[in-house]
């Protein structure tokens, strides 16, 4: 990844971050919440991969927890799992396939519901889980809209990484 590159993934992960806080969440469809922030990072893992997902989760994460208050590292934990996953995902088979933004933004939205509410268990927070239950179908929904825009905007913005860049990274087996 060249500086010019870095740059615009954190200023695309910051801008995203900073939306979702101040405009998304505040936007109840169907009782769930668009997040973009969320779609952004799936787009941004499938194209620049595991360590570079992972980064831009944790980053993307920080700055949610700070701009809203809110236990910080909680989200953080479970963007960099979901930011890893699917730059996995995208090293290994799906980058190419038309799918693959899609299916990676369904699965992660069920994941990052349902990991928010582990970790909010675990810290013994008050989680709802009848109402994560209730708005996961709206906002599977809410996300996929949201994804080819978004995805296409990234794609734009930041080149896709190469497989002979990233077979010095990724050893396949097999």
């Amino acid at each position: 990844m060249t500086l010019g590159d870095g740059v615009k993934a954190a200023a695309l992960i910051f801008v995203a971050a900073i939306v979702q806080v101040s405009i998304f969440s505040q936007l109840h469809v169907f009782g769930a919440v668009p997040d973009v922030l969320l779609v952004s990072l799936v787009a941004f893992a499938l194209l620049r991969g595991s360590v570079a997902g992972a980064i831009g989760g944790f980053v993307a994460g920080l700055l949610v927890d700070t701009a809203s208050l809110g236990t910080l590292g909680l989200t953080s934990l479970v963007l960099t799992l979901a930011g890893y996953w699917i730059g996995r995902y995208g090293e290994t088979t799906g980058r190419d396939r038309a799918h693959a933004p899609y299916l990676s933004v369904a699965v992660v939205t069920v994941l990052y519901q349902f990991g928010l509410l582990v970790v909010h268990f675990v810290l013994a927070e008050n989680a709802p889980a009848g109402a994560v239950v209730r708005s996961l179908v709206p906002a599977i929904v809410l996300n996929l809209i949201l994804t080819g825009p978004l995805y296409a905007l990234v794609r734009r913005l930041l080149r896709p990484v190469d497989r002979a860049e990233l077979s010095a990274e990724v050893q396949l087996l097999g």
